[in-house]
């Protein structure tokens, strides 16, 4: 007995001396990886010696002899941090994913290779002005001079990921940046899946049903909109639940983009000088898809926000402008129903006759499976989608297919050169007159100088027919000449106000102007409720500080819930005997009672947040479930306007509270009651019975996943983040919900990017970001300002350079060789 003992203490201890070794063996190889942060190189390709300080926040401050060495650094210093990411948006941008990741990314790489966003890539550096060529070039030298040093210093492939996966590196090529460029566009353009929605939804609703939960634009001189199967017949009517808008992106994953952006003038300002407040909402991944830099440039030091692959401070100041960006939610999307020619299926029907399609084939190799061969087809219009890509399926009838106008598919797209004007100009007359270059994605591009502030939208705006069928909000047939964009409409038709008399400017992704079609900009906005929170917050403050911004920022008050809360619960608070505890009445009773003295805060460690979001979540289903059946699972969030109009019986909109199947006519407070029933089960059975423990953090966790080790076992521990959140989707401190699955209250998206501009006391400037800034899960700069980010925190944003060097974790030196 004793000798088995000591042989089963000697196999345990050689396998916790194995499992040692393999960790250690392991911690070696993949800390190789990791930069030396003061260590000095020796390259090709700059004319002096560049230094790169980084603060003790691993914020790059770049200083050279030249702008060219500057960029060239700053692509030195994010293929330091971020390599495995920069690489990764380059292989989606071309639709090479699958050679990586296997058959799952087919789909995604044979979209990218339809939209052909990298041979337009390529085909725009030549559309660039010579400055930006050169920074673009000096900047792929820079990354190019890292990669060589990881192949030739045996630097651990770069990054752990490329132990996992293949660890071949190609060249930085300028077209990466621009084609990263398009990527964005691509994430921030959501009119396809809204077009698909609405030709479905009206298909199955009459028109006064279809305004209720797609309200149309109100502006004068809008006409009535035609239903969908009056435009394309021989379409087929389906409930079935709508498919995946798009294939996800590794590494950039789709949530519909949204941003805040506010400014005051100097004479709304408490210290005299202008302010500036920005905070761009994308989908969280770990690490952020932003990164800190400074760069001092010959037109002066700029700093803020730039993204991996990119030479470009994106948003940010320098001493003399503040620049930040919204999504400008502009209609520069237009899906074509194109008819095939029966007889010859390689020609689609134009307003002239048949016409040949543009035919390419495309081979995607697949990981472990025979490479995919695709046929790539082009109208005038645009490229062909498949049925299975946006659920185009089912809107296309027998013999057509489907086509996509975009502004993003320019081969002389000159949105790099327009980034790096923005970044030299002096003032607004300047940073405007630079809007005026950028293509896509469509931006409010929110500015501030000494003088004043402006709103100025950037990004072409097509140019439609006045007789246009659909108006741009429906797939429209592709033959008929008035559905064709005419070209762009002037950058002048771009909505823009400079100085307003209030002295205070803000867009929260909330409709801009009041035009009729076509010089419309959208009829689909991305916000009706946050704009109304920040009117009121800048209303209550004669004059504004960097703190009040700071403060609007961080605001978590729902004005959706202050608004809607009052409508559906009219006729439940305070009704009837107390209820025995133990029951579902009593349950009830206790929420309402909860929910009666909340003011709307979205606070991560009150229950009544979760409450609310639990009710509204399943009120919405219940009112559109039995109209809309499946398809109803494409309302994932809570459409404010919707809900208003049908406890307001606005137009007769009441009719959705009565359940179709029922013999019974149900009415707005029953299935408000109902409602609150299915939602106090849930949640009970998840977080218990006593109502006054629960909390909306438990709930509501900010989901920042490393886009591939994050699905890893064990690992996925040690590079996923979760932070418990405040917040919600109609917050100015937006924190947008999952919306569907068994974790439908995490949080996946929101303000990677926080950043607040005093131009009275430049140097007072704030920033934060929702990691950190190395992709390196073993840095510990990883998520060292994720935790500052949850608590609503900033580190300072100074352009002083001794104040980098001060508190410098490292000086980089770059030298020629």
């Amino acid at each position: 007995m004793i000798s088995v003992f000591r042989w089963l203490l000697r196999i345990f201890t050689g396998l916790v001396a194995l499992t040692l070794a393999v960790v250690l063996i392991g911690y070696y190889f993949l800390s190789r990886s990791l930069p030396d942060y003061s260590e000095s190189f020796r390259l090709e390709g700059i004319s002096g010696q560049v230094e790169i300080v980084r603060n003790n926040a691993n914020v790059p401050h770049i200083f050279g002899q030249s702008d060219a060495d500057v960029f060239y650094a700053l692509g030195f210093a994010h293929a330091q941090d971020r390599l495995w990411q920069m690489t990764l948006l380059r292989r989606t941008a071309q639709g090479r994913l699958s050679e990586v990741f296997g058959a799952r990314t087919a789909k995604t790489d044979e979209l990218m290779r339809r939209f052909d966003l990298y041979n337009l890539a390529l085909r725009s550096v030549a559309a660039q002005d010579a400055e930006t060529q050169a920074a673009l070039t000096a900047y792929a030298k820079g990354v190019n001079a890292w990669i060589g040093q990881v192949n030739a210093e045996a630097r651990g492939r770069g990054a752990p990921e490329f132990f996992l996966f293949k660890n071949e590196i190609a060249v930085w090529q300028p077209a990466d940046s621009i084609a990263i460029i398009k990527l964005m566009a691509l994430q921030l353009s959501s009119h396809v899946g809204s077009e698909v929605l609405r030709a479905r939804l009206s298909l199955i609703l009459p028109d006064a049903r279809l305004a209720d939960i797609l309200p149309d634009d109100t502006s004068p001189g809008v006409t009535a909109l035609p239903d969908y199967a009056s435009l394309v017949p021989g379409v087929t009517p389906s409930t079935a639940p709508l498919r995946q808008a798009a294939q996800e992106m590794v590494g950039f994953p789709q949530v519909e983009g949204a941003s805040n952006a506010w400014a005051a003038a100097p004479e709304r300002s408490a210290a005299g000088g202008s302010l500036l407040a920005n905070d761009p909402h994308l989908a969280f991944t770990a690490p952020s898809i932003w990164y800190l830099a400074r760069l001092q440039l010959s037109s002066g030091g700029v700093i803020g926000a730039t993204i991996p692959g990119v030479p470009a401070v994106m948003i940010g100041r320098s001493d003399a402008l503040g620049w930040g960006v919204t999504s400008a939610y502009m209609d520069d999307q237009d899906l074509h129903v194109e008819e095939v020619n029966q007889e010859n299926t390689e020609e689609y029907r134009t307003p002239d006759g048949w016409k040949r399609f543009e035919t390419r084939r495309s081979i995607i190799q697949v990981k472990d499976e025979a490479p995919v061969t695709i046929t790539l087809r082009w109208t005038d219009n645009g490229p062909v989608l498949p049925g299975s890509h946006y659920d185009l399926a089912s809107i296309t009838p027998p013999g057509h297919v489907a086509s996509l106008s975009w502004t993003a598919l320019s081969e002389g797209d000159t949105s790099m050169t327009a980034a790096m004007r923005l970044m030299r100009a002096q003032n607004i007359p300047e940073a405007i007159e630079a809007g005026r270059l950028f293509v896509a994605p469509a931006q409010n591009l929110m500015l501030a100088d000494a003088q004043g502030v402006a709103l100025q939208m950037v990004g072409r705006m097509p140019s439609r027919d006045p007789r246009h069928q659909s108006q741009g909000r429906m797939p429209s047939q592709g033959w008929l000449a008035e559905n064709r964009w005419n070209g762009f409409l002037p950058y002048e038709d771009n909505p823009r106000v400079e100085n307003p008399a209030t002295g205070i400017l803000g867009n929260t992704n909330n409709k801009t102007v009041d035009r009729p079609f076509p010089q419309h900009v959208s009829f689909d906005w991305g916000d009706t409720q946050r704009i109304q929170r920040w009117l009121t917050l800048m209303k209550t403050r004669e004059v504004h500080t960097r703190e009040s911004f700071i403060e609007a920022q961080l605001d978590t008050v729902s004005p959706t819930a202050r608004s809607l809360l009052p409508l559906f619960a009219a006729d439940l608070w305070f009704t009837g005997e107390a209820a025995p505890e133990g029951t579902p009445e009593r349950l009830r009773q206790r929420a309402l009672q909860v929910l009666a003295e909340w003011n709307g805060e979205m606070n991560e460690h009150l229950p009544e947040p979760l409450i609310y979001t639990a009710w509204v979540r399943a009120l919405q289903d219940r009112l559109v479930r039995d109209e809309l059946g499946p398809l109803a699972e494409s309302f994932t969030h809570t459409q404010a306007d919707f809900i208003s109009r049908v406890y307001r019986n606005v137009d007769g909109a009441e009719v959705w509270c009565d359940i179709i199947q029922s013999a019974a006519i149900e009415t707005c407070t029953d299935i408000a009651r109902m409602a609150l029933d299915d939602a106090l089960l849930k949640l009970s059975e998840t977080y218990g019975p006593n109502v006054e423990s629960w909390r909306w953090g438990d709930a509501h966790q900010a989901v920042q996943d490393h886009p591939v080790l994050g699905n890893v076992p064990v690992l996925r521990y040690f590079v996923n983040l979760r932070q418990s959140v405040s917040g919600g989707d109609e917050t100015l401190m937006r924190a947008v919900t999952r919306g569907s699955g068994p974790n439908p209250y995490e949080n996946l998206a929101g303000a990677g990017y926080r950043g607040v501009y005093d131009f009275a006391d430049p140097d007072s400037s704030v920033f934060i970001t929702s990691t950190g800034q190395s992709g390196h899960p073993l840095s510990r700069f990883y998520d060292n300002l994720g935790e500052l980010w949850r608590r609503g925190e900033y580190i300072p944003m100074s352009l002083d350079p001794a104040l980098a060097r001060a508190a410098a974790v490292g000086i980089t030196r770059l030298d020629p060789q």
